[in-house]
């Protein structure tokens, strides 16, 4: 009777150690310190002087990383892009309710796209989670593999809901209040969805048959 081979899909991941130190420094550059900076000010010389401080770090931020790396990650670009949208919006309309709303909508858009693309069967999982590991074509068109991108989907749909109804709930307790609870609840929660999902999605994949991790894999091209 011919046996499957033990190893019949390799998944690729690149160095852990890096990923996690990367996103840990970009939640401090895109959420911490903008949130400590914008809730100074606000109790110290006003919220617009905390507004213009956020815009002054993050034109900062990419400063350094051009000086220190020479160049900014797609990524990072993004996160800071979007901050700063949202800041020059908030300062334009003298109104720091706006920089609390926009990340609510934006929370409430994910939520939809996520939940939406899993419900449809195209999970949009399925295209990020390759900018961070290498999944082999015949493992993709996995139906297994498949189930796993939408239960991740739905997980990740489902906890953008929940960061939203806790920004939005933040705001009766007032703008201060809210931009710490912005900048703390909703990093916390983030940073829990991040774990469950990992978590749901390492314990799924490890229960197809034939698959094994690879780890220290460069996975730019």
């Amino acid at each position: 009777m011919a046996t499957s081979q033990p190893h019949e899909h390799t998944i690729e991941i690149g160095h852990l150690g890096g990923v996690v130190a990367r996103a840990l420094l970009m939640l401090a550059e895109s959420v911490l310190v903008p949130t400590a900076i914008l809730y100074g000010c606000m109790r110290t010389v006003g919220t617009p002087a905390g507004l213009v401080g956020v815009l002054a770090w993050c034109g900062l931020t990419m400063l350094v990383r051009l000086v220190v790396g020479g160049r900014v990650p797609s990524t990072m670009l993004l996160v800071v892009g979007i901050l700063v949208v949202r800041t020059t919006i908030a300062l334009a309309c003298s109104s720091v309710w706006l920089y609390l709303l926009q990340p609510v909508a934006a929370s409430i858009l994910m939520s939809l796209v996520f939940v939406g693309s899993a419900l449809i069967g195209r999970p949009v999982t399925q295209r990020l989670a390759q900018d961070f590991v290498r999944l082999p074509e015949r493992l993709l068109a996995d139906h297994r593999m498949r189930r796993v991108f939408v239960e991740v989907a739905l997980i990740w749909g489902l906890s953008r809901a929940l960061d939203a109804a806790i920004g939005f709930n933040s705001l009766h307790w007032g703008a201060g209040a809210g931009v710490l609870a912005r900048g703390a609840l909703s990093s916390g929660l983030t940073a829990v969805s991040i774990g469950a999902c990992v978590y749901w999605g390492w314990r799924r994949v490890h229960a197809i048959p034939g698959v094994q991790f690879r780890f220290g894999t460069p996975l730019a091209a």
